[in-house]
């Protein structure tokens, strides 16, 4: 990856940052056969936009789940699976934002909902180290959509071509390059350390 000036560093959360798990026991629950094709039906699911923007309430959101992809569970006990899913932040992430923020200021783009933020936000104090926080379910817009990364440009402080954006998913990485960020897939601190060295932020 060619070096190229950055004045403002990109974060996504559950990853890149933050360790997901308990996807197994709802990917067996649901008869999928990999962790990919979770993913990939979970992305495309309405009831998920839904939620992760902000329109429907936890409730809906798991009766939903549970009659779309005709769980055999509760839409309590489906929810208290869903709560599961973020571990905690991966060891090295405090570590790695405060490297990035002692050159530049630091932002989260996540798509996350009202079930899993207020848990992590009371649980991990890393999350208040962000200079700008940009949350799908408060905002009301999704990544990979080019309204999530508008809105997200026309507030952080630099121009769109010096803005470093890392995420997890490619579909979402791949859609901020097309919008102008510079964007790179990455999954956990060291990767994103590896990129931040290359374009000059951090050494090796």
């Amino acid at each position: 990856m060619p070096y190229r000036p950055v004045d403002f560093v990109l974060f996504d959360l559950g990853g890149v940052l933050i360790e997901l798990g308990g996807t197994a026991a709802f990917q067996k629950l649901a008869g999928l056969a990999s962790e990919e094709e979770l993913r990939d039906r979970w992305l495309a699911c309405a009831w998920v936009r839904r939620f992760e923007t902000g329109r429907c309430t936890p409730q809906e959101f798991s009766e939903g789940i549970v009659a779309e992809w005709q769980l055999q569970v509760s839409p309590e006990q489906f929810l208290e699976i869903f709560k599961t899913w973020p571990i905690g932040p991966f060891t090295g992430s405090v570590g790695l934002l405060t490297d990035v923020q002692g050159s530049v200021p630091i932002g989260c783009c996540s798509n996350t909902n009202v079930v899993h933020w207020a848990y992590q936000s009371q649980e991990w104090p890393m999350l208040e180290m962000f200079d700008y926080t940009f949350l799908s379910f408060e905002m009301g817009l999704l990544k990979p959509d080019t309204e999530m990364f508008e809105a997200v440009a026309e507030q952080v402080p630099a121009d769109r071509d010096r803005v470093l954006f890392l995420d997890d998913v490619a579909l979402n990485a791949d859609a901020a390059r097309s919008f102008g960020f510079h964007s790179k897939q990455v999954r956990g601190p060291q990767e994103c350390r590896t990129v931040l060295a290359e374009v000059g932020l951090l050494t090796g």
